[in-house]
């Protein structure tokens, strides 16, 4: 099992691109199949965050509220120096972005789009498919302790990863590639734009963390928050929107599943890049 988990992941973008690729394909030779690509949306993406917050150690969550300097950082970096982007790199940053959404749809489309949100079907999002994969995840992980079959469930899903990512992929770019048409011609016009954004917001990261005077790991750790969208978090929320918004909004699935592709090719460049950038010091004093 762990063998093929290991391919998986080594060949993960790859796979990513095909299943895209096969999802738009269906979704433009079979446009009648939305309605039930549509309706596998909400539990595979489910699954898939639930996946995800397995892998964020939730019980210990608590113990970095503490660093305020590092949080402080964080806030700043992803609030303040990029006020007009939806993030979720951290629980806390999720509920932020719930909050401040109005004020982005406001700034990015005007009075006139907020004014035609409807908040019922966001906060519906949020519950069904952040809270609850969440508080589940929370729940999986404070059993791993005790349970064995909590921690079956934990290696399971750890192993599951990629194939949901996979069938998220597909389903949601096959639900609605027939439904914005020639619009999605205008998706890889935003590839530069993804990757001019993880590019400077690196930079800042690195200037952030300098003059937060962060140690070497959360230094580490403020670049990637700041670099990486964590796009498909925030996806509950784009396919939320009402059908009423401007068309330009009707790309916001679409989007979102481009910057992911952008972003994981991304992370896997600044796995490598990163350390460099902030060396850790031979001692090994960095690990504070």
């Amino acid at each position: 099992m762990a063998g093929i988990v290991q391919r998986l992941e080594h060949r993960q973008v790859a796979l990513f691109l095909t299943a895209i690729a096969l999802g738009a394909l269906v979704g433009w030779l079979a446009p009648g199949t939305a309605p039930t690509l549509s309706a596998a949306i909400t539990p595979v993406l489910g699954l898939l965050l639930f996946a995800t917050f397995l892998a964020v150690p939730l019980v210990s969550l608590g113990r970095s509220f503490w660093d305020l300097r590092f949080l402080g950082t964080v806030l700043t970096v992803n609030f303040v120096i990029v006020p007009d982007k939806l993030l979720a790199a951290t629980p806390l940053l999720m509920l932020l972005q719930i909050v401040l959404l109005p004020v982005y749809l406001w700034l990015i489309a005007g009075t006139g789009a907020v004014a035609l949100i409807e908040v019922r079907p966001l906060v519906e999002a949020f519950l069904v498919l952040i809270v609850l994969p969440l508080a589940a995840a929370a729940a999986v992980q404070f059993g791993t302790r005790r349970r064995r079959a909590a921690r079956a469930i934990e290696t399971l899903m750890q192993a599951l990863m990629v194939p949901l990512m996979m069938t998220t992929l597909a389903v949601v770019v096959g639900s609605q590639v027939s439904a914005v048409g020639a619009q999605a011609a205008a998706l890889p016009t935003l590839i530069p734009l993804y990757i001019a954004f993880l590019i400077v917001m690196v930079g800042i990261g690195v200037l952030a963390a300098g003059l937060a005077g962060l140690p070497v790991p959360a230094a580490r750790a403020l670049i990637f928050s700041g670099a990486t969208r964590n796009s498909l978090v925030v996806l509950p929320l784009a396919l939320a929107l009402p059908l009423a918004l401007p068309p330009a909004l009707a790309l916001a699935p679409l989007a979102v599943v481009t910057q992911t592709l952008v972003e994981l090719v991304g992370l896997a460049i600044l796995v490598r890049l990163v350390p460099r950038l902030v060396p850790g010091s031979p001692s090994g004093a960095d690990r504070s």
